[in-house]
């Protein structure tokens, strides 16, 4: 199993980037996917999961301006970041809803204010 996620980087606070992670090994579109994230000094966190064919769930701290997708055909999950705050600096990792994979590298992502 192997959850490589992509498209981090050093953005300005009010940016925008689109994170990706692609998935091998796992049946992908029977899972529900999500993105979390870790900021220094901090817990793992939730940001956004979305199963096949059902709407995203966010937290509060990103609804509005984050969006999950997914492309079960490239067993991929995006997560596109709008309007991004200081506070959404962290690694940002993918895995399933219950966290049932090893986890990946992650991919971080800095917002300078």
């Amino acid at each position: 199993v192997q959850l490589q996620a992509s498209g981090g980087g050093l953005v300005q606070a009010g940016g925008s980037l689109r994170l990706s992670c692609a998935a091998s090994g796992i049946i992908f579109s029977f899972n529900t996917m999500a993105w979390y994230r870790q900021a220094p000094g901090k817990q793992r966190e939730l940001v956004a999961s979305l199963s096949s064919g059902g709407s995203g769930n966010y937290a509060d701290s990103v609804k509005e301006r984050f969006t999950i997708s997914r492309d079960n055909a490239k067993k991929t999950v995006y997560l596109q970041m709008n309007s991004l705050k200081p506070e959404d600096t962290a690694v940002y990792y993918c895995n399933s809803i219950s966290m049932r994979y090893s986890w990946g590298q992650g991919t971080l992502v800095t917002v300078s204010s």
